[in-house]
């Protein structure tokens, strides 16, 4: 699973999710992306399932950009336990993505071959997406 090797504070506070993506927002390293339309959280299990079924479908040929990254702690409190005594342990990481990222970016495969696999990925995302072509120049 992604997580940082070292972060300077253990936990974050929660933030907002508005406005759409300023950096990131066009193809720039493969040939076809992912590219999110609504605002998420995207757990490192998530991007790690997406990543998974991308290099399954595509085999030996193509090449992957994963271009998020879990940063961002959430902490969860046990169950049953009484309020107070400080914020709660490190639970998972995720990665804050707003709309119009891409999230994965795939070359060195014909268009219908990237297409489902990028299909595929987004099946195991928890929002909607939208297969983009690099624009050509």
């Amino acid at each position: 699973m992604l997580q940082p090797k070292r972060v300077k504070y253990r936990n974050k506070q929660r933030g907002r999710r508005r406005g759409i993506a300023t950096g990131g927002s066009s193809v720039n390293f493969g040939d076809y992306g992912l590219k999110a339309v609504e605002p998420a959280w995207i757990t490192s299990r998530q991007i790690e399932a997406a990543r998974r079924v991308i290099t399954r479908y595509v085999r030996k040929g193509g090449r992957l950009w994963i271009r998020i990254f879990p940063d961002k702690s959430v902490t969860a409190r046990a169950a049953e336990t009484r309020m107070g005594k400080g914020k709660g342990a490190v639970d998972h990481w995720v990665a804050v993505v707003k709309p119009g990222r891409v999230m994965f970016e795939l070359a060195g495969v014909p268009e219908d071959q990237a297409k489902e696999a990028l299909k595929l990925a987004a099946a195991k995302l928890p929002i909607a997406t939208r297969i983009v072509a690099k624009q050509e120049l």
